[in-house]
């Protein structure tokens, strides 16, 4: 690259993103203005990709985690010659059905990796990409998974928890395929940052075991030393370049004014004269394009022969399933002969150990997944005895996150996106509060992300309410495209798993039991779970009463209906393991599951969202408040969810139905 090119190239950037937020009156145009230089010196020389090969496997994966700075990202795709990435896509940034959202989102567009705004989301994300890049270059070799992760991330992303957590696992897995180029501009909306943040944040990162560095953000020679420097690392790095937000803008640079909003048309103009910049907005010149461009082919000759390497290589069918997503050929056979015996045994065990039984099937199976638990192992039951643990040295396919469940849940997002990796992990129900924020974004993304929530109600008994979940699965369910599942025994947990793990467009989250249930299923002729919701029980008369429950308490509806039956009340039993699912089903199906008689529901959790099923919420026995610390059998009786309140609410509303 000329150095003589350097500047202009650089400020094509910072105009492209001035003009667009301009032109869309809302935006944040502060940020790609002050890291348009290291940006220019990032893609014209050392990130690996080919525009016209956007999904090429060993590609580098760039990840803009201060989202809020997309008009960089936007503009570097479009000037290296992305062909979705169009000038009038820059245009219509933040219009309807434009490809260049607000803040950058997965699968718009061919170069934008994940889908950031939320900070430090993007950074964690990239944490499980650098884990996933090196696990395959382990398993395939270094011909065919030989790249990098680069990152550029702000002060808000510094200051969120969960750059903590991802950047203390990262220094702990070393890996040294990341680097994190830290805009150090000093500013956020409130104004400077020393308002609220003033720690040192390479001395943070060097105590996670981070190499680090600080450079002037504005001089190519010390960005492109600092870089080269990157490249040779043991061990994950951070450079701080030190920035200032706005550079260019001639009254406003260096301050907040500059972060979210538009500059407005008079400092626009005064940018293009302080950058030597006479061109109508949107206009780039021929020869700065074609500097772009270049840079855009410049790793074409690296990726055919990365290609001729492939198709040589006795892995490449392996290879191509593993990055592609897709399942081997019989990964359920195990799985099915798992669900057989489970019909012949009848086992009284927690979900949660059915569900280790069903992974150690689904692990021998699919080398592609990869478990993990934040702390719990021993509690969620998410290791198989065919896991191996990853440490700092070596590979394996489970992860013990420590106690960092936010940073389990956005690594894994990034394992997912990479490629290579059907990423599940453990923790309890209560603390999926704590990776919430992630698994949005796996459910905005429609990424294949199993969450496994073990501890599931107040069935857990002694730990008491901080540990009891009552209200976490109405809020994961209120969540669109997430998949809950809270499986009734062995078989419908082993039915959920499937499901989940056939899933490639979207996430799910499976909630299990701490206490032993009995079985309540006979046959595994047909995966029912599928559904989302069945007749587990039915009756040969007129429907009187349905009773609808899910997980531990469909066994307290089977007793009681017993009862009811044999007080000469009709009843029918509805195991519902999956809303999600049961939405999907034709309204013929789901009708008929329903039935017209009155409906009871029993979960020992909140009522809330049982009313699109329920005529109020007074036709639901659950939780009305927080739990207590007791047994598990002694907090079923105080909360009264119990069988003969059932069979007593279920006279009256029969009754009710009759009359």
């Amino acid at each position: 690259m000329p150095t003589s090119a350097f500047p202009r190239m650089a400020n094509a950037l910072r105009m492209l993103a001035a003009d667009a937020v301009e032109a869309a009156r809302s935006g944040h145009p502060g940020m790609p203005m002050g890291m348009a230089d290291v940006a220019t010196v990032l893609f014209q020389e050392f990130v690996k990709l080919d525009p016209e090969a956007p999904d090429w496997a060993d590609r580098d994966r760039f990840v803009l985690s201060a989202g809020h700075g997309s008009m960089l990202l936007y503009g570097v795709l479009h000037l290296l010659g992305y062909a979705d990435m169009t000038l009038e896509e820059l245009k219509s940034f933040r219009q309807l059905g434009a490809r260049t959202a607000g803040h950058p989102e997965h699968g718009h567009a061919g170069g934008i990796e994940t889908t950031t705004g939320p900070l430090a989301q993007g950074l964690a994300n990239a944490v499980g990409m650098a884990l996933a890049e090196r696990l395959m270059r382990e398993r395939f070799g270094v011909e065919l998974v030989d790249h990098r992760t680069w990152v550029i991330a702000g002060d808000g992303c510094m200051m969120e928890g969960l750059s903590h957590e991802a950047a203390s696992l990262a220094g702990h897995l070393r890996l040294d395929r990341l680097v994190v180029l830290y805009d150090d501009n000093g500013i956020s909306i409130d104004g400077a940052v020393d308002l609220a943040f003033s720690d040192d944040t390479l001395a943070r990162f060097t105590a996670y075991g981070w190499r680090t560095r600080r450079i002037d953000g504005h001089d190519p020679e010390t960005i492109r030393e600092a870089l080269r420097w990157a490249e040779g690392g043991t061990a994950p790095t951070l450079i701080a370049c030190r920035t200032v937000i706005g550079h260019g803008a001639p009254t406003k640079a260096g301050t907040a004014a500059t972060h979210g909003a538009p500059l407005g048309s008079a400092e626009v103009e005064g940018v293009r004269t302080a950058l030597d910049w006479p061109h109508p907005p949107f206009e780039v010149p021929d020869e700065v394009v074609a500097a772009w461009r270049a840079a855009g082919r410049r790793s074409q000759t690296a990726r055919e022969a990365w290609q001729a390497r492939l198709e040589a290589s006795p892995a490449r069918t392996a290879f191509e399933a593993a990055i592609g997503g897709r399942l081997p050929s019989g990964w359920d056979m195990e799985l099915a002969a798992h669900k057989a015996k489970l019909v012949e045994t009848r086992p009284t065990i927690a979900t949660r150990v059915a569900s280790q039984q069903a992974l150690t099937a689904l692990t021998g199976a699919i080398p592609e997944l990869l478990g993990g638990s934040a702390d719990l192992t021993g509690s969620n039951n998410t290791k198989t005895e065919r896991l191996v643990p990853i440490s700092g040295t070596g590979g394996g396919r489970y992860v013990y996150w420590g106690v960092r469940e936010h940073a389990m849940a956005a690594a894994m997002n990034g394992l997912a996106l990479h490629g290579g990796f059907i990423p599940y992990g453990g923790t309890f129900l209560v603390f999926s509060d704590y990776s919430r924020p992630a698994i949005r974004l796996a459910a905005l993304m429609g990424i294949r992300v199993i969450h496994v929530l073990t501890h599931d109600s107040i069935g857990l008994g002694e730990d008491g309410p901080t540990h009891q979940p009552i209200e976490h699965l109405a809020a994961l369910r209120a969540i669109p495209n997430l998949w809950v599942f809270r499986p009734a025994d062995a078989i419908e947990t082993a039915e959920c798993w499937e499901l989940a793990v056939a899933r490639d467009d979207g996430p799910s989250a499976i909630a299990l039991s701490r206490q032993n249930l009995p079985s309540v299923r006979t046959s595994v002729e047909e995966n029912l779970a599928a559904r989302g919701a069945y007749v587990l029980a039915d009756t040969t008369a007129s429907r009187a009463l349905t009773l609808l429950a899910t997980g531990s308490e469909v066994a307290l509806a089977l007793a009681a209906k017993e009862e009811l039956d044999a007080d000469g009340i009709p009843v029918a039993v509805v195991s519902m393991p999956c809303w999600e699912l049961f939405e999907q089903q034709p309204i013929n199906w789901r009708h008929a599951v329903l039935g017209a008689a009155p409906r009871l529901a029993i979960e020992a959790a909140s009522p809330f969202g049982w009313t699109r099923y329920v005529a109020s919420e007074e036709d639901v026995m659950g939780m009305q408040g927080f739990g207590a610390s007791a047994p598990a059998a002694h907090l079923y009786e105080h909360f009264g969810i119990t069988v003969a309140a059932i069979v007593d609410r279920g006279r009256a509303l029969a009754a009710r139905g009759a009359a």
